[in-house]
């Protein structure tokens, strides 16, 4: 990717306040500067390409350098979202104190730096950011040898000594445990979920080693509980423990509730632990269990506009899913107009992922209710609107539901011109799904009439179905929508919805 084309991603994933915030601080001097002409252009249109960008910048600033423009506005974005982040997040508060204190001591204020340096270290205590804590104990035992250790006793240098090894034991136990999360999560998502005894087997070698490692550490450490509750809730859903697992996922959510102090501001982590919590529940289709982290996101609170939009959505969709799933289409399309207000109507202020996200689950909603035009609308706010939405993952998948929308329209031309539009993409090195292929090759014909023997037609495409369903990368995508019900829904002549009723009975 070129710096231009990140210049433009960074500028289009700008949340409302970081732009206020990056608008005030830029925006001092009556004459606009060569930044901010940049920036109004790509602001007013997201979509332009890397070469006219440029163009449109150097026919309203002639003789100016482009290049040199968009780098400092790159610079000046991250600083402003920098600043923002100092005042929400411990984390970076901690090392932009750090940084000051390095420049108090190259000035000689040395008590002022050493002053600092302490205050990091009892707020890295507090919010157990041992890398904080390590950096800054390091730095003070330079600092205090480079002037001759004053007025510092033996005893003192040794509790110092003691207190920055004790950040690095942490340090090492955290990444320990972390490791064998990442192997575990690793083999899931390339091997996918045990299918046999022996494929289980396989992964006792990490439960062992995470026993053990558990059974030697300090589980007073907020980071280390975590990890080991992740752990073992992604283990136990592996091998097919559900209920273990979600018992694990409840003492995960207690151990963030208990430990409020540590969350960032917005409480971002938290939300990932919940969105994985909530969508580990619905790939095992334990939808009654949802509810109740459902509710935690509702209770969460900030004062950031923006986050709460975000919190409003993700909790819309998990409420949509066990509705979606299972073909109830009429109740997905009553919970809808219960979010028209507090959320549909501020649809553009949605960061690009969760605009994304509704606008393809909304659309999905208006398909199964055979309102096609509709289901088409809320796709086209994706592909006509002013912001890019073509760098996301879930942008293939959005072009797959299009087809089938475009297919049910008749507009037969228009998927011809986009399966190949999308095999053009799809060529070279980036993977392909099965899924993908065989809807090109379904949708590139018309809608064919019922066949005289369906069973045997059926028969050869379940074998095909049957292969894809097991694949752990095709249920990557299956996940988001069961694009086969939709075509075994064609293929008989029913009801979408009752075919996804009968595909969606819990797993026991």
């Amino acid at each position: 990717m070129t710096q231009i084309q990140s210049l433009i991603l960074l500028v289009n994933s700008m949340t409302l306040a970081e732009k206020r915030t990056f608008r005030v601080q830029s925006c001092q001097t009556k004459n606009k500067p060569n930044y901010i002409v940049l920036y109004d252009i790509i602001e007013k249109n997201s979509t332009l390409p890397s070469d006219e960008l440029r163009n449109r910048f150097l026919g309203e600033l002639p003789g100016t350098s482009f290049e040199t423009s968009a780098k400092y506005l790159f610079d000046l974005i991250l600083h402003t979202m920098l600043e923002l982040r100092q005042q929400q997040d411990s984390f970076y508060d901690l090392f932009n104190k750090i940084l000051k204190a390095r420049i108090l001591y190259e000035k000689s204020l040395f008590g002022e730096c050493f002053d600092l340096l302490n205050n990091v270290r009892l707020q890295a205590e507090k919010y157990e950011n041992y890398y904080a804590m390590l950096l800054a104990s390091r730095m003070e035992l330079e600092y205090l040898l480079a002037l001759g250790f004053p007025n510092l006793s033996e005893k003192e240098l040794l509790q110092k000594q003691f207190k920055l090894n004790e950040s690095l034991k942490y340090i090492r136990k955290i990444n320990e445990q972390s490791s064998l999360f990442e192997i575990l999560k690793h083999r899931i998502v390339y091997k996918g979920y045990p299918r046999s005894q022996q494929q289980k087997n396989e992964l006792n070698d990490l439960v062992f080693s995470e026993l053990s490692m558990i059974a030697s550490q300090n589980l007073e450490n907020f980071e280390i509980r975590k990890l080991h509750q992740l752990f073992q809730s992604n283990y136990l859903i592996s091998v097919g423990d559900y209920n273990s697992a979600l018992r694990s996922y409840y003492e995960l959510n207690t151990l963030f509730e208990a430990n409020k102090h540590l969350w960032s501001s917005p409480p971002v982590h938290y939300l990932n632990v919940l969105e994985g919590v909530l969508e580990s529940l619905r790939s095992i289709r334990n939808y009654n269990e949802m509810s109740y982290f459902v509710d935690q996101l509702k209770k969460m609170e900030s004062t950031s506009v923006d986050f709460r939009l975000n919190l409003s959505c993700l909790a819309f969709q998990y409420e949509l899913f066990p509705f979606l799933d299972n073909g109830d289409f009429t109740a997905c399309l009553e919970l809808m107009n219960k979010y028209k207000n507090p959320l549909y109507d501020k649809i553009s202020n949605l960061d690009r992922v969760r605009q994304t996200e509704l606008c393809l689950y909304t659309s999905l909603v208006y398909l199964g209710l055979s309102d096609f035009h509709k289901a088409r609308k809320f796709l086209n706010q994706i592909f006509l609107g002013v912001k890019n939405f073509s760098f996301l993952p879930l942008y293939r998948t959005i072009r797959l539901v299009n087809l089938i929308i475009l297919y049910k329209l008749g507009d037969f031309d228009v998927i011809t011109y986009e399966i190949r539009s999308m095999k053009r993409d799809l060529s070279g090195t980036i993977k392909g799904y099965k899924i993908e292929r065989f809807l090109f090759r379904f949708l590139s014909q018309s809608p064919p009439e019922r066949p005289l023997n369906p069973n045997k037609q059926w028969d050869k495409i379940k074998v095909v179905f049957d292969e894809i369903r097991a694949d752990v990368f095709e249920q990557q995508i299956l996940r988001i929508f069961d694009f086969t019900a939709w075509v075994e829904s064609e293929l008989w002549k029913v009801p979408l919805a009752e075919v996804l009723r009968d595909k969606t009975k819990p797993l026991e």
